[in-house]
């Protein structure tokens, strides 16, 4: 039995259109006029960072580079917690000097897993200072450089990156949306609607990264809310790695999406603080 023209059309654009999504989405067909052409930027991280491509075949800097025409300088490392991401800062500077024009930073979601306290931002001193003209005893907070917890970690990095890159555009991103991974033995990762072994959920984690941008006076891109990555939602298996073992990762058509809610924040911001 034949089906009708027009249902046969209709079942035919829904099959390919399923087909796409699993597919690598197609390269730009040119790269935009913008201040992000031709500027060094630096990626620091975790695995969604890392160059050997976790999880995808395709990584959203490259994405960056193809339609900014940014030279993408990445740093990132599979694994890596904002510790790891102190010496991937370190490396930076020893590699590049001043030679490098913005610096994003993509890290978060390990310290999570890992269950790090999360701190706080200051530690606490009693000090004598004029104010006003009087001679007065008060509170003052100084930043906390914990590195086992997560608010001192992030401390730790950005004190570092503002002290050698004074000129540089610095950004924050947060982390995404957490699915269930199972990397095999011990290595067995919930999803997002459990806790972590401290009993911390992981919005709290991307909470302080968004003070950590105010605190820092950094640029935020806040990829948990504007990426529209949601791998608790069935659908959304096609922009991850596997449907059964791994909603961790993004597959590339993942990326892509990471790399459009980037790209827009990307063009409302100064590529450089350099002066010319």
């Amino acid at each position: 039995m034949s089906l009708p023209r027009h249902l046969f059309s209709t079942g035919l654009s829904i099959a390919m259109a399923a087909l796409s999504l699993h597919a690598e989405p197609a390269a730009p067909t040119g790269v935009m006029t913008s201040q992000w052409r031709g500027r060094r930027v630096a990626f620091l991280g975790d695995s969604i960072t890392d160059k050997c491509h976790v999880g995808t075949t395709k990584n959203y800097w490259q994405y960056l580079g193809e339609e900014l025409g940014l030279e993408p300088l990445v740093y990132g490392i599979n694994g890596h917690d904002w510790r790891g991401v102190m010496g991937q800062a370190e490396r930076l500077k020893a590699e590049q000097g001043d030679r490098v024009d913005a610096i994003f930073i993509f890290a978060g979601t390990n310290d999570f897993n890992g269950g790090c306290p999360l701190g706080t931002w200051w530690e606490m001193t009693q000090e004598t200072i004029n104010s006003h003209g009087q001679t007065l005893t008060k509170p003052r907070r100084r930043l906390s450089l914990d590195a086992q917890t997560f608010r001192g970690r992030i401390n730790r990095v950005l004190s570092y990156l503002r002290q050698e890159f004074p000129s540089q555009q610095l950004v924050l991103m947060t982390p995404i949306h957490r699915g269930y991974a199972n990397f095999g033995g011990a290595n067995v990762q919930p999803e997002e609607s459990f806790p972590n072994d401290a009993g911390i959920y992981l919005e709290t984690y991307v909470g302080a990264l968004r003070e950590a941008a105010d605190i820092w006076a950094t640029e935020l891109i806040d990829l948990y809310r504007i990426s529209g990555l949601h791998p608790l939602t069935a659908s959304h298996s096609v922009f991850f790695h596997d449907a059964k073992t791994d909603l961790l990762h993004p597959s590339a058509a993942g990326h892509f999406r990471i790399a459009q809610a980037m790209k827009h924040r990307m063009l409302a911001m100064p590529a450089s603080f350099r002066q010319p």
